[in-house]
């Protein structure tokens, strides 16, 4: 005999299996629409590689206008803003990245690059620890904890307690990476503020061997030319000097260094030329006069030394 279910029942059940059935298509269009968001992303990020980001912006917002939870897009637009210094919204798109890759590592490293590169020091170094949590062996993690410390020193203390930590962030970075041109570069301003010309040549060295001497920036055959300098290897920091200021014409200071080896070394007029460039393109580095002052005090030197006459001015 059979056993008929109560009608409630039935339609209960009913509403179950349509409910079900509802929840698993909508599941399925989100999920398709989450895909073809990551599509869009992805062609995004391959237009930031070739350069073009108004069109990269463009497929980033229409990823999200498919899905606002493709981390990716979030992270693209963040990007894409932040090229065209839009902190604010970078930030706060890079931050929605964050939170919906469930704090991929380098998700959290770029965010805590975004807020350092901004002044939010606290935030940043919170976000490099974060990395560092997850991802160990993060030479790029390693380098923002670094650099938080760097900032954190400040430029004028050489003995300020930061410093060796930074010091030794940046050598686990170098151990993970040792071709790492902007941590050795920003250890040898370490090195430089704490006058240890020893650690500050080998440095750049290093990175000379690695790259060439065409390939390094000005800023370090300036620091590579006061190492060699303090070394006693005049002729070599000259060089080092000179390349500098082919490579930006823009800063004194490879000039002014210039100036002083060729003062000391008898060549007054090549010392009157460099010194002159210098002051054409930062005059305001010269307004004490103390610079000039001390430039013309070696010429008279200079001058007394090879004539036997004083030629400074007598009352």
């Amino acid at each position: 005999m059979s056993v008929r279910m109560p009608r409630r029942l039935i339609e209960l059940l009913s509403l179950t299996v349509f409910a079900v059935c509802g929840c698993q298509s909508m599941s399925h269009k989100q999920q398709q629409k989450l895909i073809d968001a990551r599509r869009h992303s992805g062609m995004g990020f391959q237009k930031i590689h070739n350069g073009s980001w108004e069109d990269a912006e463009e497929l980033f917002t229409q990823a999200l206008d498919k899905s606002e939870n493709d981390e990716r897009a979030h992270w693209g637009l963040a990007e894409s803003y932040w090229n065209r210094r839009e902190t604010t919204l970078a930030v706060e798109h890079m931050e929605q990245a964050v939170r919906l890759s469930a704090g991929d590592p380098k998700m959290v490293h770029r965010l805590g690059r975004m807020y350092l590169d901004m002044g939010r020091l606290e935030n940043a170094k919170t976000h490099s620890l974060w990395a560092l949590e997850t991802e160990r062996d993060s030479a790029e993690a390693w380098a923002l904890y670094g650099d938080c410390l760097n900032a954190a020193a400040g430029t004028a203390d050489p003995n300020h307690p930061a410093l060796q930590p930074a010091l030794a962030a940046y050598h686990r970075a170098l151990a993970l990476q040792p071709d790492y041109p902007t941590v050795q570069q920003t250890a040898a301003e370490i090195y430089l503020k704490q006058e240890r010309y020893d650690r500050l040549l080998a440095t750049l060295d290093r990175l000379h061997d690695t790259h060439g001497a065409d390939a390094a920036s000005a800023r370090v055959d300036l620091l590579r030319g006061i190492a060699l300098r303090q070394e006693g290897r005049t002729d070599d920091a000259k060089a080092s000097f000179r390349r500098a200021i082919a490579k930006d014409g823009s800063d004194p200071d490879p000039l002014i260094e210039l100036a002083t080896l060729e003062l000391k070394d008898g060549q007054v007029e090549r010392a009157r030329s460099a010194f002159e460039q210098a002051a054409g393109i930062a005059p305001e580095r010269f307004k004490d006069g103390i610079l000039l002052a001390k430039f013309q005090k070696e010429e008279q030197l200079i001058a007394k030394e090879s004539t036997g006459v004083d030629t400074s001015v007598r009352h």
